[in-house]
């Protein structure tokens, strides 16, 4: 198949005092006055007082001038701290080193991602395929897109011959895209820019057009609205989009919140994925080479989640979780592709799979207790080897064209830099072709995997990694990072900044948490609408785990989460504001009650449901949601909220409610701030440079909060000298 783009859901040691210290007079906070309005919604009976529902309207003057108020107070308390700038200078330090991403092919040429050090956004390179690599040129360089960065490259694909290419741009962190098309080789635009695109892939159909996807712009605030009808287009080249003709979408039958659309390797089949929640799809196919042809239900129910992966003429190759939670691929023919006649491939194993194809074969990846294990099968679905991985960790990219014979993987965990490898399709033969040279020595880190036991006796695994000879005496800066939704599995992933994290003696640890893939379908469910305390339940234990077993304490323990991550970070923190020092809740789901108003949140009801279903789940659903859930007179951690003004994936007034009433009942001495990042979306695409500060201005907080006056690795020599 070619590739196709799917919505998903929708990333120091001890102090030398034995207490942590109360903080100066001059780092005290003063929040900026949030007005109260009387506006009340009633839920089966029950009144709902929404007094912050002035701050959903984005548009606003007033929400414009509270985002700069509250931005005022974050940074003032944020630049007092003594040692924001060395975290600074140390991201810096380690971030400015060249990142090269695996090669590909593109007609004549074979193109690569290459980011100098520090620069915003990664460039687009290439050279005449066998030669020197060292003759690469730029291809496309979306650092010239916007002086400060905040335009980004959002997808890149090529017609079948190599000779165009289309790609999207993101203005802001924003969903809503632009679509340009290019001559690959002049390298110049061809055609008027299309616009209003929003959560799609680009996919060719051979070299005259290109499938793709979006919604009618709504009324109102395009970053706000709700969005909930899907349509596909085909774009013809040279021709005006106005023009586009509508292929799937648009009528009362058809109507689907997400709608995904590509054409097979061959051209023969577009196959179409249609569904209104993120989890659950129904699945369509239409013949190419018949002018008239309709479109043919393979599944005609959103119960299961499945895809094409595959064909060889009418063959299809089809992945899917039906009778097999943790997927299996199984075959038909396109002229009766029903559940009925389909054939077991690769039958269901214990581990979950997540296959691809390339070079005449299919490479099954399964995950283990969260890391890879890589089985390659041929076309008749006998196995051929069981690929030997670098060592533990993740791996990633068997993918490839069907008459390539090579291909490239990644291999990374939490103390290994993601390196690039080649593999021989046919031998199996793999060498290490790029590994890079970060001043980051993995010898001194170690990961250990630990089983701790959840509320309900569930076992559920956690990877712990820190610097070696950790002493574990209770007062280790922990960050406890989590997410737990949406089928979304946490595997081991190297981060440079949880590399600085640990270098100044933290302890970075991450649960896999139900709600997630990494036991399948049935893991998945166990953390979803009436049984979403289950996450909550998880990622308290966890934290009991390192408390218990003297990793931390409470006084030295911070959680994190981003997205779905920042609910859990906000239902935990105000279920248990007892459990942590710190809370970090990242552009996160916080107002449960009215989340699916907004942009495309409805189609996340598979996994919460909503408050209007029934008054047993808007009842459930009321008890967690953080914005409701926050007590007057109650000590809360020391909080940092971070969002993005641009955000309309998860839309800012879930942050901007929840901060304003921890700012409100707040009982404690310990900061509840805001930080709202200005151009800037749900995280996808944001520059090198504001990753930086954000994340040091993120590091400085916590560490402060912990009682740190100076970074903690000069604490800990200080008190050996």
């Amino acid at each position: 198949m070619k590739k196709i783009a799917y919505v998903g859901a929708l990333t120091i040691l001890f102090s030398a005092c034995e207490t942590n210290e109360k903080k100066s007079p001059e780092m005290a906070v003063t929040y900026p006055e949030t007005k109260k309005v009387d506006t009340v919604d009633t839920y089966f009976g029950t009144e709902v007082p929404d007094p912050y529902r002035w701050l959903e309207d984005d548009r606003s003057a007033e929400t414009e001038a509270w985002v700069k108020a509250e931005n005022k107070a974050t940074f003032g308390y944020l630049d007092k701290i003594p040692f924001k700038d060395e975290i600074k200078q140390k991201l810096e330090k380690i971030w400015n080193y060249e990142k090269i991403g695996a090669p590909f092919k593109e007609g004549d040429y074979t193109y690569f991602y290459k980011n100098d050090g520090l620069q915003n956004q990664y460039v687009i390179y290439r050279y005449k395929t066998g030669e020197d690599p060292s003759t690469a040129e730029v291809f496309l360089d979306p650092n010239t897109f916007a002086e400060d960065g905040t335009v980004s490259l959002g997808g890149l694909s090529f017609s079948d011959n190599g000779k165009l290419a289309a790609y999207s741009i993101s203005e802001g962190g924003s969903d809503w895209r632009k679509v340009l098309v290019m001559d690959a080789e002049t390298k110049e635009i061809t055609e008027d820019t299309l616009v209003d695109i929003k959560f799609s892939g680009i996919s060719w159909r051979e070299n005259d057009g290109f499938y793709y996807s979006s919604y009618d712009k709504p009324d109102g605030s395009e970053l706000s609205a709700k969005t909930d009808q899907h349509k596909v287009y085909y774009h013809k080249l040279n021709t005006a989009q106005k023009e586009d003709k509508l292929i799937f979408g648009g009528t009362p039958e058809q109507k689907h919140r997400y709608i995904g659309a590509g054409t097979t390797e061959d051209n023969k089949y577009l196959i179409l994925s249609a569904s209104n929640a993120t989890s659950g799809n129904k699945l369509y196919i239409k013949d190419l080479s018949k002018p008239n042809a309709d479109f043919v239900a393979i599944v005609d129910t959103e119960e299961t989640n499945t895809s094409v992966i595959e064909n060889v003429g009418s063959k299809l190759y089809i992945v899917t979780d039906k009778d097999a939670p943790n997927r299996k691929i199984v075959t038909v023919d396109a002229a009766n592709p029903t559940p009925e006649n389909w054939e077991d491939f690769i039958p269901e194993t214990e581990n979950v799979l997540s296959p691809s194809t390339g070079g005449g074969y299919f490479f099954a990846e399964y995950m283990v207790d969260a890391v890879s294990q890589v089985k390659q099968y041929d076309y008749e679905g006998k196995l051929v080897r069981e690929v030997e991985l670098p060592g533990i960790g993740s791996a990633g990219g068997f993918g490839a064209k069907k008459e390539d014979k090579e291909l490239y993987y990644s291999f990374t965990n939490y103390t290994t830099p993601g390196s690039i490898y080649k593999y021989d399709i046919k031998s199996g033969a793999s060498e290490l072709f790029r590994k890079p040279a970060i001043n980051f020595d993995p010898e001194n880190y170690e990961s250990k995997q630990v089983f701790y036991t959840s509320k309900d006796g569930t076992k559920v695994p956690m990877i712990i990694t820190f610097k070696k000879g950790l002493e574990l005496n209770g007062k280790n800066p922990t960050i406890l990072y989590g997410y737990g939704g949406f089928n979304i599995s946490l595997t081991p992933s190297f981060s440079i900044t949880n590399a600085i994290w640990m270098e100044m003696g933290g302890v970075y640890a991450v649960p896999n948490l139900r709600g997630g893939g990494e036991y399948g379908k049935e893991w998945h469910d166990a953390g979803t609408k009436m049984q979403k305390q289950n996450v909550f339940d998880d990622f308290i234990a966890a934290a009991e785990y390192l408390i218990s077993e003297n990793y931390t304490s409470s006084d030295y323990l911070a959680v994190r989460g981003g997205s779905n991550g920042g609910l859990l970070v906000g239902a935990t923190m105000t279920q248990r504001p007892d459990l942590m020092k710190v809370a970090l809740p990242a552009v996160g789901v916080m107002d449960m009650l009215r989340y699916h108003t907004f942009t495309a949140g409805a189609g996340w009801a598979y996994d919460y449901g909503t408050s209007e279903d029934s008054k047993e789940m808007f009842e459930y659903i009321k008890g967690y949601s953080p914005v409701h859930n926050v007590k007057a007179g109650t000590e809360y951690p020391a909080t940092l909220v971070t969002t993005g003004d641009h955000d309309d994936r998860v839309v800012p007034a879930h942050s901007f409610k929840f901060a304003a009433e921890l700012q409100e009942k707040q009982a404690g001495d310990a900061p509840v701030l805001i930080r709202i990042e200005t151009d800037a979306g749900h995280g996808a695409g944001t520059p090198v440079s504001k990753q930086i500060e954000q994340t040091a201005d993120i590091f400085a907080f916590t560490l402060y909060n912990m009682g740190f006056d100076v970074l903690p690795e000069k604490t800990k020599s200080e008190i050996k000298g």
